[in-house]
């Protein structure tokens, strides 16, 4: 058994001969609909995840650091230490774990890293890469956080991307929206789209991200 001093063990440790135990109980793993041992109730269980943790570290690295303080009798003390962490992967990964679907990630609009996925489909000798470009930078002056997805891929490539990133809100501009004056709106969570005029979108989106 350890001797509780550095590289110190005994040999032929005998309970309760040689120490006695502040606890003597048995111990075995909870299973499900066990009783509780406080209050008598079922016990269930369900999976969780640690996202913070808060940790005692009392004054062993201070000792070592030298890390002291005067109290108010003038005596020295070496400070009693803790740390704390808060995990932000987990946090995301619990997030998706929630909030997905089988074509990938539904980012809620709290938490998402853009607000705006932009999705011009370009064609030659259309205005949709005139149109994207002067959106894009009209929502950034409004605050907006914008991914502007200006490859030029097929719109099934396009489109799929999307959902996989799970930006919340996705605008598409393509020649026939253009053809209406108006680009495409649609929820990463939604199946439906919309059509918004050209010059409400701004405020449209602006609108939809603030609610």
């Amino acid at each position: 058994a350890g001797g509780n001093k550095p590289d110190t063990h005994i040999k032929n440790v005998n309970y309760p001969r040689d120490f006695k135990a502040d606890i003597v109980t048995d111990i075995a793993r909870v299973e499900a609909g066990e009783a509780c041992p406080k209050c008598g109730g079922k016990l269930a269980s369900t999976n969780g995840i640690e996202v913070g943790h808060v940790f005692k570290l009392g004054t062993f690295l201070s000792e070592k650091l030298g890390a002291l303080f005067i109290d108010e009798k003038g005596t020295s003390h070496p400070i009693v230490m803790g740390c704390y962490g808060i995990g932000l992967g987990r946090l995301l990964a619990a997030a998706i774990e929630h909030y997905h679907d089988d074509k990938g990630i539904i980012w809620p609009l709290t938490i998402a890293p853009y607000h705006v996925y932009l999705c011009p489909l370009y064609r030659e000798g259309s205005k949709v890469s005139e149109v994207a470009e002067k959106l894009y930078h009209e929502l950034e002056a409004d605050g907006l956080e914008v991914l502007f997805d200006d490859r030029e891929e097929s719109p099934g490539v396009k489109f799929n991307d999307a959902d996989l990133l799970g930006i919340p809100i996705r605008v598409t501009i393509s020649p026939r929206t253009l053809e209406k004056n108006s680009v495409e709106v649609k929820w990463r969570s939604d199946r439906e789209s919309e059509l918004v005029p050209l010059d409400e979108i701004v405020a449209r989106l602006k609108e939809l991200v603030s609610s």
